[in-house]
């Protein structure tokens, strides 16, 4: 068997992330030769990765940033608390979001076909499965340009928040309340419109139902259906939503008194919790 010297087990540690005893074990596997013993480490790692494929990844963090008038917003995921408020692991995710943001790809396949480190972007995921010993995954990615992007990561870096406006100068101020806003109340789109037929239809569904459940009398259900459709697109749509900071305006109200010409071209919103 080789001798192991542990200043080579340090640099092989340093170069995969993988633990002490899993790089000397791999060295001693390897009889010494380092690339093969970073091959076994990477191995593993996709093995681990495989062998916990069906677990669930409901921890994690979200991240959003913006450059210019380009923002971004990921989520890696994994399966602990533990993992997901480790250090190197959110530097893992910004090191993702920082190559999203330089590379602008067309959706989260795209960006997981991005090189990183001399491989795929989702190639080196796999392996960081493995020296982490939890299953990852990127399991979000999206965008929006527009004149002025605003973004918002909450406390606990778990839900992130990116908001477009049609101008470039917007009130700091205004920005960050719309992107909290969204962050707090969750809307559907930014108004009516925005809505999928669709959706305002089960929602009609939903309200006849509910209505011949309470026993109503069937000529005035349609009545009742459509006052809880424009129930839904109050509570729901961004626009129309009441704002946090002031309920007795809305936000489309709370917008145009910053700026009367001012519009929420779109908005992304998502959380691990």
């Amino acid at each position: 068997m080789a001798d192991i010297k542990a200043v080579d087990v340090q640099k092989l540690r340093k170069a995969t992330g993988a633990g002490m005893m899993d790089c000397k074990k791999a060295l001693q596997e390897a009889e010494g030769d380092f690339d093969k013993a970073v091959d076994l480490i990477r191995k593993k790692g996709k093995a681990i990765a495989n062998k916990r494929a069906d677990r669930e990844a409901s921890e994690g963090t979200v991240q959003a940033k913006v450059e210019g008038n380009y923002g971004a917003i990921i989520s890696l995921n994994c399966e602990t608390d533990f993992v997901a408020k480790n250090e190197d692991y959110e530097k893992f995710a910004v090191s993702i979001l920082d190559l999203a943001i330089a590379e602008k790809p067309a959706d989260l396949e795209a960006l997981k076909a991005l090189p990183l480190e001399g491989k795929t972007l989702a190639e080196v995921v796999t392996e960081k499965s493995g020296t982490i010993g939890e299953k990852l995954e990127l399991a979000y990615f999206d965008f929006i340009k527009a004149e002025k992007v605003q973004a918002y990561n909450h406390i606990g870096n778990n839900l992130a928040t990116l908001v477009g406006f049609n101008k470039a100068h917007v009130e700091e101020q205004v920005a960050k309340d719309v992107a909290m806003q969204i962050a707090a109340m969750a809307p559907v789109a930014v108004d009516e419109s925005g809505v999928p037929a669709e959706v305002i239809a089960k929602e009609k569904e939903i309200g006849r139902e509910k209505a011949l459940q309470e026993g109503k009398p069937e000529k005035i259900v349609d009545r009742i259906a459509e006052g809880m459709v424009k129930k839904f697109l109050k509570e729901s749509t961004l626009l129309n939503q009441d704002f946090t900071k002031d309920s007795k305006k809305t936000v489309g109200q709370y917008i145009k008194e910053a700026d009367k010409d001012l519009q929420v071209t779109g908005f992304k919103r998502f959380s691990v919790k």
